[in-house]
């Protein structure tokens, strides 16, 4: 086995821990983003007095899609559309607030209601990795691991090789969630359910929650790039 000290002086151990800098201030400057502007228009009431259900049920009906219910569920941001029972699902703080950041995240779950009824292929193709990426979540650690130590670094290059699909399905991810904004967006303009500033204060709330996407993808990248580091570290230096 190799020492401790081995770990501590070893350049490529080094930068495998360097790598993951970048990711760990990037998504703390992204979630940071989040919640200053998800505060700052929850504060905002939109002209109309409309809830988030109420923006979402008329969006929801605008674009045939009367069917899908709209459900009330507890907690805060856990707002989604559920494509398998064609739910759309507002946490507390959107269901029943007339705010502008209400307003933007309800709108932006209709557009991923959207994009399942127009079946959107970014949507389908995330659809069938994610059971993948989530085996791969926990697998390739695991795998990783085993392969250390059983001194099989064939099988930790595996593991690290895995991650890949968690890495391929945050790719995926991105432009769903981009293109469901930009519908929101489109959506509340057009149907000026949101008017003048409206518009660029949801702007910003929908704007922000991207950026958690582009710093998953970063976190993703720069984790799979760290664990084939450590894989090879080990190829060459074997048990």
């Amino acid at each position: 086995m190799l020492p401790y000290y081995y770990f501590s002086t070893n350049p490529w151990y080094m930068l495998s821990i360097l790598i993951m800098i970048p990711s760990v201030i990037i998504a703390g400057w992204a979630q940071m983003k989040v919640y200053s502007n998800y505060s700052k228009y929850s504060k905002v009431q939109n002209t109309a007095r409309m809830t988030g259900e109420a923006a979402a049920r008329q969006i929801l009906n605008a674009n045939g899609l009367s069917h899908i219910a709209i459900q009330h569920v507890p907690g805060e941001l856990s707002d989604h559309y559920d494509p398998g029972s064609k739910v759309i699902r507002l946490s507390d703080a959107v269901y029943d607030s007339t705010s502008l950041a209400a307003v933007a995240v309800a709108a932006h779950e209709c557009g991923h209601a959207i994009q399942d009824a127009q079946e959107y292929q970014p949507m389908r193709w995330r659809s069938r990795i994610a059971p993948v990426a989530s085996f791969a979540t926990q697998a390739s650690w695991i795998i990783i691991f085993a392969g250390l130590l059983l001194s099989l670094t064939d099988f930790a290059m595996l593991g690290a090789f895995l991650f890949g699909a968690v890495v391929l399905f945050h790719l995926v991810t991105l432009p769903v969630e981009l293109n469901a904004s930009a519908r929101a967006l489109n959506i509340l303009q057009s149907e000026q359910m949101l008017v003048g500033d409206e518009i660029v204060g949801a702007k910003k709330v929908l704007s922000a929650a991207a950026m958690t996407y582009v710093a998953a993808v970063i976190t993703a990248v720069l984790e799979l790039i760290r664990l084939i580091i450590m894989a090879l570290m080990f190829r060459r230096n074997r048990w």
